[in-house]
């Protein structure tokens, strides 16, 4: 057994082929992930491996990011490894181990936890992660099937099919777009949401502008009357997932123009028109915490998936503080019909 600690200790090749085998692969595993990761000023990307005899069998991908100044940046170091462990569907127990005790080691002094956030089914890995301190957390998620086009949308309510339908009329429109000045546009509308709404830090402009020179990054705007009202951007892999990272909508701003809902609908058309199995909405909450997100996210014909998310504290007296912190900040008010990976 082999574990690797760095990006140029594992074997490119062999990491596409266990994106290619692993039932867990998703794109925040794949080496593209990593790589883009690396070209951002804001946060520090990590990966770890881990081989048995000449055969790659799990890889870690996530980064170390803290938010604000001094005591605030100090309180706020946390690992987060979006989409889970990729795992070979043959890893052994003690495989499975070495690798979650070298991510521990690694990065016990550089954050206070260490989050993964599942996108597929770890139950059978449950017993393995508690094994070695990791927590399971119950987590909430809708995936939603694209076939074709006419079948996803007869899934969408029978409000949100409306909505589509009444913002069409009006004009409104969707598209992919690569242009600065649009991902700006979408970007303003979402940073005042966090601000005003969400109230947790957003990623800076700089990262929505990286991630869409990539072929994996698709920035889906809404378009009303020559104005950019909406969007959601997304990221893909290969031809399984289209996943939504982040939403936004100037819902109000038109008559009979839904924005938030066509930004979404715009996902799930896309991922429906262009041969991809399924639409990952990325986070539906704690399943015994009321949440309007999730409300809103289940009237698009997904079905409610609890994956979860394993957790590490490494510092608990400073996790304590810094949820407490965060739960002040969120209780002057709630999300509403908008989200990032929550």
């Amino acid at each position: 057994m082999t574990i690797h600690t760095s990006f140029s200790d594992i074997d490119p090749e062999q990491w596409q082929q266990l994106v290619a085998e692993s039932p867990h692969a998703s794109f925040f595993q794949t080496s593209e992930c990593y790589q883009f990761f690396s070209t951002l000023s804001f946060l520090k990307p990590f990966v770890y491996g881990v081989s048995e005899g000449s055969k790659l069998k799990g890889v870690i991908v996530g980064f170390l990011i803290s938010d604000g100044i001094l005591l605030k940046k100090f309180l706020s170091r946390r690992a987060i490894a979006s989409g889970g462990a990729l795992l070979h569907p043959d890893i052994s127990v003690e495989a499975t181990k070495a690798l979650l005790e070298a991510v521990k080691e690694g990065l016990k002094r550089k954050a206070i936890y260490l989050e993964l956030r599942n996108y597929s089914d770890y139950s059978s890995f449950v017993p393995a992660f508690q094994s070695v301190g990791i927590e399971f957390m119950p987590h909430l998620n809708f995936h939603v099937a694209t076939p074709d086009v006419e079948t996803a949308q007869k899934k969408l309510n029978t409000t949100k099919r409306r909505h589509v339908r009444l913002s069409a009329k009006e004009g409104a429109v969707w598209y992919e777009t690569t242009d600065e000045e649009e991902i700006t546009q979408f970007y303003v509308i979402l940073a005042n949401l966090y601000k005003t709404k969400i109230k947790t830090p957003l990623f800076p402009l700089e990262f929505f502008i990286k991630l869409n020179q990539s072929s994996s990054g698709k920035l889906l705007v809404v378009k009303c009357k020559g104005e950019i009202i909406g969007g959601s951007q997304c990221v893909i892999l290969n031809t399984n997932t289209v996943y939504e990272w982040f939403v936004c909508g100037l819902d109000g701003k038109f008559k009979n123009i839904f924005p938030s809902t066509i930004a979404t609908w715009a996902g799930i058309e896309y991922a429906a028109s262009h041969g991809f199995q399924k639409f990952d909405m990325m986070g539906a909450g704690k399943p015994n915490d009321g949440y309007g997100v999730r409300d809103f996210k289940s009237k698009f014909g997904g079905k409610l998936m609890e994956h979860g998310r394993f957790q590490f504290v490494f510092n608990k007296p400073l996790y304590n503080i810094g949820k407490y912190g965060i739960k002040k900040i969120q209780s002057f008010n709630k999300p509403k019909k908008a989200t990032t990976e929550d």
